[in-house]
């Protein structure tokens, strides 16, 4: 009876204060929150056979050194059967593999051989257009009533708006073209032989179902979804503001998870900040992650200026996403910087220290140059950037070969001069091939030619700029919270300086940048006593008696300090 009696007093008091779940940590099981992320292409990555060409096999060779660097997710570029008139995004075969880059075989063994080495891959997803020699483009304008005749978007007479919005202008004329074989126009946001594919259609909406669960079962772990504002325009509605089917994307982030769970769709939309919600969807029930465009191009008029007020807006504008929800952030990728969102005079300020030449612009928009030569091979201006790459709130992306400062080739057309081949060694072809030369010239001369720049050289240099970045990648891995966590732009006293605060988990991280080209002096608030842990040489860790504190940063120079122990 005294153990029922005491039971009965027990139990309201151990039950007291439990009327609420138990705290979750779910978003550390998201693993695109704090993934680095490596962008390259296959064909120019890595030959094995000696034919010229990149290869699957070639990859497998050099998944090592990429686990060296710290990569966490490979993202290839199109690696199906393809024409090759836009680099592989002309897609002839979406089950396929384009057999000058290996077979399913190799394909299989690639997937095997990464995740033995814990990592994973995603790979683009180009459902906007199809190549004009697709077998389904091929039917469609066989007959107007043929069978695949409306997977595509088809009128009779040419829209009044058929010279608008134009992904390429300067290059293509028109998103309208008159096919001869059917005297109908078709519609392509892209170039003339990148027909679009008719999302209206359910079995259009069927078939990429087919191709999304097809590669999740060969291993991928998620989607980089090109040019997704086009692919829910509503057919028919304007090329210069159609409406457009945000529906698209919950429907495919919901058929994709029901096929793997923890699937990740990346998507490409440059977009304005008010927009981003449409995308990512009010509870983060669209794509999981998207490219900050709006903040790449306000970061790029910073480094060309050295102001930072608009990039500091653009990343307020750009905080608010739902918890599932990541961006993505990068230097370089496969295209032009665009500048698209900036006015005028932003843009030709960018152009005047970064392109200047008309030659290295593209697309009246953006710049077709490496970040090396943009920045004048400057080490420590490339230091600093991708010290800020790695401390921007989101998943960082690494463009192959970004991490030597290789240099672009401005003799080849449009997008190509930021895809040359990988630059491994010192020998022939810079390692990339033995045949006697590559499909695509290698940079041979000058400062970013392969005797200079490759990755071997760098590897045995502890002062390197590849040995930095895998340095700073490690650091990065150290500090969650920045992926996880909220980010506060802290108050330096100097207009020069961009502090951002990360707090998660009750852990804080505050990290420094210095976009002049002189010493600068910041100061700023840690909220009371404790002590910063200098991250890069313990040196300069600090102890902090009361909230002020102010150090000096050189030219173009970083920090990053752990904060330990705050009291109020």
């Amino acid at each position: 009876m005294r153990i029922i009696c005491l039971l009965l007093i027990l139990v309201p008091l151990l039950t007291k204060g439990q009327d609420k779940v138990a705290p979750r940590k779910f978003k550390e099981n998201y693993w695109y929150k704090n993934s680095i992320i490596y962008n390259l292409e296959i064909g120019v990555f890595k030959d094995s056979d000696g034919d010229g060409r990149g290869d699957i096999n070639g990859l497998i060779q050099k998944l090592d050194y990429l686990k060296m660097l710290g990569v966490d997710v490979i993202w290839l570029a199109p690696f199906q059967p393809s024409p090759g008139a836009d680099d592989g995004y002309d897609v002839a075969d979406y089950y396929g593999v384009d057999p000058k880059l290996g077979t399913a075989g190799d394909f299989a063994e690639l997937m095997y051989q990464v995740r033995k080495r814990g990592m994973r891959v995603i790979m683009d997803l180009v459902i906007n257009h199809t190549s004009d020699q697709h077998p389904w483009f091929k039917n469609a304008r066989s007959a107007r009533n043929a069978r695949y005749r409306d997977w595509y978007v088809w009128s009779p007479k040419k829209p009044r708006d058929g010279d608008k919005g134009m992904v390429f202008p300067g290059v293509q004329n028109t998103v309208w073209t008159l096919d001869s074989a059917t005297n109908e126009y078709y519609y392509h946001r892209f170039y003339k032989f990148q027909p679009d594919l008719n999302f209206m259609n359910p079995e259009v909406m069927q078939e990429t179902q087919r191709i999304i669960g097809y590669w999740l079962n060969q291993g991928i772990s998620g989607f980089r979804l090109d040019a997704v504002p086009f692919i829910i325009e509503v057919p028919h509605t304007g090329s210069e503001k159609p409406k457009l089917d945000f529906d698209f994307l919950k429907d495919i982030r919901q058929f994709t998870q029901s096929r793997q769970a923890d699937a990740a769709i990346l998507g490409e939309a440059n977009v304005e900040p008010k927009e981003s919600v449409n995308y990512f969807g009010e509870n983060g029930e669209g794509i999981q992650l998207m490219f900050n465009f709006f903040a790449n191009q306000h970061l790029f008029y910073a480094f060309a200026t050295g102001d930072l007020k608009p990039f500091k807006k653009a990343m307020e504008e750009t905080s608010e996403i739902s918890q599932s929800s990541q961006w993505a952030y990068f230097l370089r990728n496969h295209d032009e910087i665009d500048l698209g969102r900036l006015t005028d005079r932003q843009r030709q300020r960018v152009y005047d220290a970064m392109g200047p030449d008309t030659n290295m612009q593209l697309y009246d928009r953006g710049i077709r140059r490496r970040l090396a030569p943009m920045m004048n091979n400057d080490r420590r201006r490339l230091e600093m950037a991708y010290s800020l790459l790695f401390s921007l709130p989101g998943a960082p992306v690494i463009r192959y070969g970004e991490e030597l400062g290789m240099g672009d080739d401005l003799r080849l057309k449009e997008r190509l001069s930021v895809r040359t081949p990988m630059q491994w060694t010192s020998a022939k072809n810079a390692g990339f091939t033995t045949a006697d030369s590559a499909f695509r010239p290698v940079i041979g001369d000058g400062a970013y030619g392969f005797m200079n720049i490759n990755a071997e050289k760098q590897w045995r240099d502890s002062s390197s700029l590849l040995t930095r970045i895998a340095a700073m990648i490690n650091i990065r891995k150290a500090c969650p919270e920045i992926g996880l966590g909220t980010s506060t732009i802290l108050e330096t006293g100097s207009e020069d300086v961009l502090a951002i605060r990360y707090y998660y988990d009750g852990k804080s991280l505050i990290t420094l940048h210095n976009f002049a080209n002189a010493p600068r002096k910041a100061a700023f608030s840690i909220g009371g006593r404790g002590n910063l842990y200098d991250l890069w040489d313990k040196k300069g860790d600090q102890v902090i008696e009361n909230a002020g504190f102010s150090l000096e940063l050189p030219a173009y120079g970083y920090r990053w300090f752990r904060v330990d122990g705050i009291l109020p």
